[in-house]
């Protein structure tokens, strides 16, 4: 799939992640040095870029097919000019819509504390950004309008900061490490805010949400993975949308994550032309069953000015789910959800059909009907 150039950079630092950082693709000029690129399609670089950042890693690049216009890692990597036609005719949309919407992203603000680097929408845990820098700035991105501008966290002075915030709340059990991309930072760095957190007693479990499996699996080092099983129990989740993305590089790093005793979840984004078939997305389940991931998420896509056209219709999720949930592993079906101002809301296909005195009549996957005993007493 690489263009020569590109493939003679395999002998050259390709395992390393500091080179794949380095070496990452910021403009249409070395884009060229990878994949073929349609007039449409750098007219349409130079117009986006001036609004959203661009950044893959050559790794991800040579997943792409370049033969192929609607290869499922290109329309993830690639800037597109419906990106700045996502307009969501936001004078036909209520008030309440129409705000959110001119934020560019509606859920930024919630949950906003006085420390820049932690967000705190639910009771018992935080989301605690470490950078928001990130090795591949995806083009569905929630946060991409946030994504390339200068670090959220720049000096330890802003993570004191935000491990004192936990620290004051004895509530806060559960700290996810966010970004941007947390394991885009160097492993001293990342252990200093994992030693930090370990020294907090009600801090019982510590999440790392990372795409670098995904983008950058050259990340996860023997090394890194030494560092962090210090500090457990830690857990991973990461980032897989469609199966091209499970590559022999990604099973090598999941593998390396789960011998140092982390566990590893998967949070997809259902994507339109990427992962929106039932077909796709049972492929994409198995094969992170395969590789012992386990599918916790599919997130219906955010509203966000400049990622429109990713989004389905959610009767396109339910279908999903509805065509999962019996026919495939129980355990291999993630929860859908859709994430609000108040949180996540999770949606499924109703399996509830009837209810009457004492007792409740149920569905199966098959549409087969079973009335059950609510109480045993009212029958």
């Amino acid at each position: 799939m690489l263009t020569t150039n590109a493939t003679d950079n395999r002998n050259n630092g390709w395992d390393d992640w500091r080179w794949q950082l380095a070496n990452s693709v910021t403009n249409i000029e070395a884009l060229k040095q990878y994949i073929n690129v349609s007039p449409e399609e750098e007219e349409a670089f130079r117009q986006v870029s001036e609004r959203y950042s661009f950044r893959v890693t050559p790794y991800y690049l040579s997943l792409i097919n370049k033969e192929d216009r609607n290869d499922p890692v290109r329309l993830q990597a690639l800037p597109n000019i419906q990106e700045l036609e996502d307009i969501f005719h936001i004078e036909q949309l209520p008030s309440f819509h129409r705000s959110a919407v001119d934020s560019e992203n509606p859920l930024w603000k919630e949950g906003k504390t006085d420390v820049s680097c932690i967000v705190h929408r639910y009771p018992d845990r935080v989301l605690f950004h470490v950078t928001n820098f990130c090795a591949t700035y995806c083009r569905h991105c929630s946060r991409k309008v946030h994504a390339g501008q200068d670090s959220i966290v720049t000096d330890r002075a802003l993570i004191d900061k935000g491990v004192a915030y936990i620290a004051e709340r004895p509530e806060i059990r559960d700290v996810l490490l966010s970004g941007g991309d947390p394991l885009t930072v160097a492993d001293t760095k990342l252990e200093y805010v994992l030693s930090r957190l370990r020294q907090l007693q009600h801090v019982q479990i510590i999440r790392i949400g990372t795409r670098t499996p995904v983008t950058m699996p050259q990340r996860i080092t023997p090394e890194f993975c030494q560092m962090v099983k210090k500090y457990h129990p830690v857990w991973v989740n990461t980032h897989f949308n469609h199966p091209n993305e499970i590559t022999p590089e990604a099973k090598i790093a999941i593998e390396r994550l789960l011998d140092a005793g982390l566990p590893v979840g998967n949070q997809s984004v259902l994507l339109k032309g990427i992962n929106d078939t039932v077909e796709v997305m049972k492929e994409l389940v198995h094969k992170l069953l395969i590789a012992r991931v386990r599918p916790y998420y599919l997130y219906h896509a955010d509203l966000v000015r400049g990622a429109e056209h990713f989004r389905t219709s959610i009767d396109v999720g339910m279908d999903i789910i509805e065509n999962l949930r019996g026919h495939t592993t129980g355990f291999a079906v993630p929860q859908y959800v859709i994430c609000t101002p108040l949180g996540k809301t999770p949606i499924n296909p109703n399996y509830v059909v009837g209810t009457g005195p004492g007792y409740i009549v149920l569905r199966n996957y098959e549409w087969r009907t079973w009335r059950d005993p609510d109480r045993l007493d009212l029958i």
